[in-house]
């Protein structure tokens, strides 16, 4: 076992980003958040001290076979991203992390009972985003229901990896490691795009550029690689994903409709269940059309209260708008990099003004 000195050591410059972090986080909150920040820089001193070399793992004779095979993926995924999608993958994903748990965080998300728009909140690095990370579920079910018990819809979902934005070299962890290959590609190719462009409090073009890379990695990635079956299945989950999120943002539109009458509390929270009752019903019925597909069933297992809903649109509203940025260069990965760039150097207002006026252009 590695002793606390050892592993600052090993950590180098990691630790001390890590310790700068904690400090100015420590420096620019209340005192009642302070412990939120300490919790998140142990959960993170956690992963990199917990860090294995892949290659040192690969080189083990009693290496389990199933992990021997993802491994020699994630190098391979790792170079294809950084010739072919020109991606930043410098150290990024050549250690592995045995979590020891399902999820590698857990995030809480709220919103009040009638609105449709989310609590934000504001951290030093980030910005401004809809959820509050815990490493620990025991502690996000105590902040989940003390936000519950001040009258707001709450929804708890459980993280398997995270970007840390360059700060720190991300590993590959034990939560996502028996994915599909097309799965781990996905993730890797969407995490590393955040190390490209990354807008502090501006989540859903964050989301959507990263969706966007995500995507067009995997088509390409599979098409190289002449896996025409596992194209075809990976298309059918991005069909899926949009149908579903279609069907949840068609929903919200109600439920924001409800949220702006002029009815009484109790007559809103009536329609607001029936409202999420025929949310259910219709997602039975889209079923139906992908053969009995259930892979969001646990997901409709939650209340379909205004946090959950939160969760689905901030990762796809404006991957059209990539979409055809993209197209415009070409397909050009490193042209359509400097494209987004250029959008993030402005200010908020003003790219959400030309980011709207290319939509009502047709994108252009």
């Amino acid at each position: 076992m590695m002793t606390i000195h050892s592993g600052w050591r090993r950590l180098g410059g990691n630790g001390l980003k890590l310790l700068l972090f904690a400090s100015l986080s420590v420096l620019l909150v209340s005192c009642e958040t302070v412990s939120y920040y300490s919790q998140a820089a142990r959960g993170q001193l956690a992963i990199l001290r917990g860090r294995e070399r892949i290659e040192a793992l690969l080189a083990r004779a009693d290496l389990d076979p199933d992990l021997r095979e993802k491994f020699t993926s994630v190098l391979a995924i790792r170079e294809y991203a950084e010739q072919e999608l020109a991606l930043p993958v410098e150290e990024n994903y050549l250690t592995y992390v045995d979590l020891g748990r399902e999820h590698v965080v857990w995030n809480v998300f709220a919103a009040p009972e009638f609105s449709v728009d989310p609590v934000n909140w504001c951290y030093p690095i980030a910005g401004c985003v809809s959820y509050r990370g815990y490493f620990s579920e025991a502690a996000s079910e105590r902040f989940a229901s003390q936000l519950a018990e001040k009258g707001y819809d709450v929804y708890t979902g459980g993280v398997d990896a995270y970007s840390t934005l360059g700060w720190f070299d991300d590993s590959l962890l034990s939560s996502v490691a028996r994915r599909a290959d097309y799965q781990l590609a996905a993730l890797i190719f969407h995490e590393l795009a955040h190390q490209v462009v990354y807008i502090p409090g501006d989540t859903t073009f964050n989301e959507s550029f990263a969706t966007t890379v995500e995507r067009e990695g995997i088509r390409r990635w599979l098409g190289a690689g002449n896996h025409e079956d596992t194209l075809a299945r990976a298309e059918t989950d991005v069909e899926r994903q949009q149908q579903f999120v279609a069907l949840v943002l068609r929903y919200r539109d109600r439920f924001a409709d409800l949220y702006d009458s002029e009815l009484l509390a109790e007559p809103k929270r009536a329609q607001k269940l029936q409202i999420q009752n025929e949310l259910r019903a219709d997602y039975a019925a889209l079923k139906q059309t992908w053969g009995g597909y259930g892979g969001y069933d646990s997901w409709f297992a939650n209340s379909l209260n205004n946090a959950q809903l939160s969760t689905v649109s901030s990762y796809n509203d404006l991957v059209p708008f990539f979409q055809q940025l993209l197209r415009d260069t070409g397909g050009n990965m490193q042209a359509f990099y400097g494209q987004v760039e250029e959008f993030a150097e402005l200010d908020a207002i003003e790219r959400a003004t030309r980011v709207a006026a290319l939509a009502a252009l047709g994108l252009r």
